[in-house]
């Protein structure tokens, strides 16, 4: 093959330059990744040759080898693991398809922190070595094949493929460094490096020292696989760093090894950030799954439930085939036995976090609240588990802060007050400030306040807790206790607007369901209630939005008759007018639930019509 030149993908071109460039403050971590990256080789490897003996045919015994060259000025790594045919060095290292560096480009900040982390979450690792390199070697020769491929590129747009005489299978990559990067051709510098980010790496990686002599350089045991009290805090929040590809550390973890019916160990954590794939269908991380510290596949579905995809960490099993697929993952016993006692670990976490360390919990909840409110949808089981961690802002509080528990709640109820109330909105401001909750906010009565779009379905499933029920304060008739309400004067008040509210009934029948006197209000002339057990007008527009038919449901509408506005119209004697009025009194009314007018340039002429007349 003669050496041809390829150009990269438009988005690997700007990848390059940002690394250029130095975009990356913490350096170092380009041998983290291109470990990693080797010892993934060798795990494939080993997992192929389970279906292939033969691609063993030169040995079984896998390693990654290390050496530097102070005076080249480079870095060797070579592993003996799968190998790339030149189709795949072209598809892995040229193209964006399998790199994921559009992703990573869009998700890129700025901040070089913060930047520095999204490195190997989105497959880009290999191209941290142009973070210190000038130039780039990769040979490369597929296990099974006897050709063996060139790779190299000075990280400016191009790269060059040629045939190469790398006389074994596996991959060499040589990162000839830029001047001011020099430092990391020192073989002292190099193992530093490898204890701090890759000890755990189950495959032997090798140094070469000054003086020629090779040494094996990290812990071949699988740190998971060490019994608890030999592993200190340090070592478990590297390998955090170097199993999620982070900059940042843990904010709690577990590691217990189960024996019985199944054996396994899991090791689990909790990230102080917030995972950039978080709300995405398709994550690129989950549960690393080793079958006898063999790596197998990465799982982000079958070992642990969607709300908790937030959790880093892996499981190693005793009791699964080395030959596992997906398929066999969806139905196997060992599995769901391994996922049960995996959730029960997680939540075990965070109780921990709760009961111990109140701030700490209230940084995991300012991360993952509305994370772990999914559980409540999805997990009927350990519901009740679940239910106490959860926090909400609430009218106790003078901020939206979600800090009030349920059981917070239930402790300030009063002795007549039945039911938890609460209120979603579109947004914990508009929650707050809504028509709905000015007679329980009157009456001292405390009003949980919900603002993420899980909350309407947190509350669907929520039913009750502690024997409340949780009631809508946006839903129904309200009562506010016995000893709040002037019956006397309820009576004298449905007298006195019968007809008014007759009259408002009949002209908006085809908008309203029913129009009636309100104890909710107290500042506000007018509202629309969802009928018992009805569906809100929040819940009906996230419907809406996800593109769900939605039967005409009408709501009814609640009006305040202390209120100035109110009290005009029961003397107002102009037919025309009254008619706006009315309508306003719909309209503001849909917009203080967060609604949308049908015909907003109607509102606005009758808004501008009614004060016209209220000036003359």
């Amino acid at each position: 093959m003669t050496t041809t030149t390829h150009a990269f993908q438009a988005e690997v071109k700007q990848l390059m330059k940002l690394m250029i460039h130095s975009l990356y403050s913490n350096k170092e971590i380009f041998l983290r990744e291109l470990v990693s990256n080797a010892s993934d080789a060798c795990d494939k490897l080993r997992f192929e040759a389970l279906q292939n003996p033969d691609l063993l045919a030169e040995g079984s015994d896998f390693s990654i080898s290390l050496s530097a060259d102070k005076e080249a000025g480079t870095v060797t790594i070579t592993d003996n693991g799968i190998g790339m045919s030149k189709d795949e060095v072209v598809q892995f290292l040229g193209t964006v398809a399998s790199s994921g560096t559009r992703e990573y480009l869009n998700a890129m900040t700025g901040d070089q922190k913060k930047d520095a982390q999204l490195i190997g979450q989105f497959g880009v690792g290999f191209y941290s070595a142009f973070v210190v390199s000038e130039r780039v070697e990769v040979d490369s020769r597929r296990a099974g094949s006897t050709e063996a491929v060139r790779w190299s590129s000075e990280g400016t747009g191009e790269y060059t493929l040629e045939d190469s005489d790398f006389d074994q299978r596996g991959t060499r990559i040589t990162l000839h460094l830029r001047e001011d990067d020099k430092e990391f051709a020192d073989a002292m510098r190099l193992r530093y490096i490898v204890k701090r980010y890759s000890d755990h790496i189950a495959v032997p990686i090798t140094l070469a020292g000054e003086d020629g002599e090779v040494e094996t350089i990290n812990d071949t045991t699988a740190l998971w696989q060490r019994p608890k009290g030999e592993i200190d805090e340090q070592q478990y929040k590297d390998l955090y760093q170097s199993m999620s590809h982070a900059m940042d550390e843990p904010l709690a973890w577990s590691h217990n090894r189960v024996e019985g019916k199944y054996e396994y160990t899991s090791l689990f954590f909790i990230p102080s950030t917030r995972p950039f794939d978080l709300y995405e269908r398709e994550q690129r991380n989950g549960i690393k799954l080793f079958i006898q510290r063999v790596f197998v596949l990465e799982d982000k579905e079958q070992l642990l439930p969607r709300y908790l995809r937030f959790v880093r960490g892996l499981v190693d099993s005793a009791d699964l085939p080395l030959n596992v697929s997906r398929e066999i993952l969806q139905s196997n016993k060992v599995v769901d036995a391994i996922r049960s006692g995996s959730v029960k670990k997680i939540l075990g976490i965070i109780e921990s976090m709760n009961k111990n360390d109140a701030d700490k919990y209230v940084e995991f909840w300012n991360l993952f609240g509305a994370v772990l409110k999914e559980g409540v949808v999805e997990d009927a089981g350990n519901k009740d588990r679940i239910a106490p961690l959860l926090r909400f802002a609430s009218t106790h509080n003078d901020n939206l802060d979600e800090t009030v528990t349920l059981a917070d709640y239930i402790g300030r109820m009063k002795s007549s007050q039945e039911p938890i109330y609460y209120l979603v909105g579109d947004t914990k401001e508009g929650a707050a400030s809504s028509p709905h909750i000015e007679g329980l906010r009157a009456k001292g009565i405390e009003v949980l306040i919900l603002g993420d779009r899980i909350d309407e379905w947190l509350v669907s499933h929520l039913q009750e807790f502690e024997g409340k029920p949780l009631r809508s304060a946006a839903q129904g008739d309200i009562d506010l206790g016995d000893d709040t309400v002037d019956e006397e004067r309820q009576k004298q008040l449905d007298e006195q607007y019968k007809d008014l509210v007759a009259r408002v009934q009949s002209l908006l029948s085809d908008k309203v369901d029913d129009v009636r006197l309100s104890q909710r209000l107290v500042e506000s002339p007018s509202c629309v209630v969802a009928q018992e057990g009805a569906p809100s007008g929040y819940l009906q527009r996230m419907l809406e939005e996800a593109g769900q038919a939605m039967p005409s449901l009408k709501p009814v509408l609640e009006i305040n008759p202390t209120h100035p506005l109110i009290v005009r119209m029961g003397v107002e004697q102009d037919k025309d007018l009254f008619k706006q009025y009315a309508s306003l009194l719909y309209e503001q009314a849909i917009l203080a639930e967060g609604g949308q007018l049908t015909d907003p340039a109607a509102f606005v002429k009758r808004v501008n019509q009614v004060i016209l007349s209220v000036s003359n």
